[in-house]
């Protein structure tokens, strides 16, 4: 399996039980506080990442420089992002609004390189025959 495909398959897997239990525990609790977090981990981790992963096992990109900054960017920019968004709304651990959001600004704007990038590497990608 190629090895991209593999870590974004798994973080992808990861991302899908967080949101599975968030959503569950919304519905048992009567309480959509969560709401926004579940979207997003659902929709950039579970959704995303899995749709990053079979792009990789579909088309077998070489391993590059720009493969790695993609990969590690979306898993980075996932779980910044969705935790940051956790800090920031949720604030359960009573962080000042500014560590909060810096993990929140920090995760959304790596996740937005790892499209960036993502478009690059479809951009350059030859077939190979």
């Amino acid at each position: 399996m190629n090895k991209n495909s593999q870590i974004l398959l798994r973080f992808a897997g990861a991302f899908g039980v967080i949101g599975a239990i968030l959503g569950a525990h919304m519905a048992g609790a009567g309480s959509y506080a969560f709401r926004p977090v579940h979207a997003h981990i659902l929709v950039v981790g579970w959704l995303t990442l899995f749709a990053w992963a079979v792009f990789y096992k579909v088309f077998q990109t070489s391993q590059t420089l720009l493969t790695r900054i993609h990969v590690w960017s979306a898993i980075i920019g996932s779980v910044g992002l969705s935790a940051g968004m956790w800090l920031y709304m949720v604030n359960p651990f009573n962080l000042p609004e500014g560590i909060s959001l810096i993990f929140y600004i920090g995760g959304g704007v790596t996740l937005l390189l790892s499209f960036v990038v993502f478009f690059f590497i479809t951009l350059f990608y030859k077939e190979e025959k």
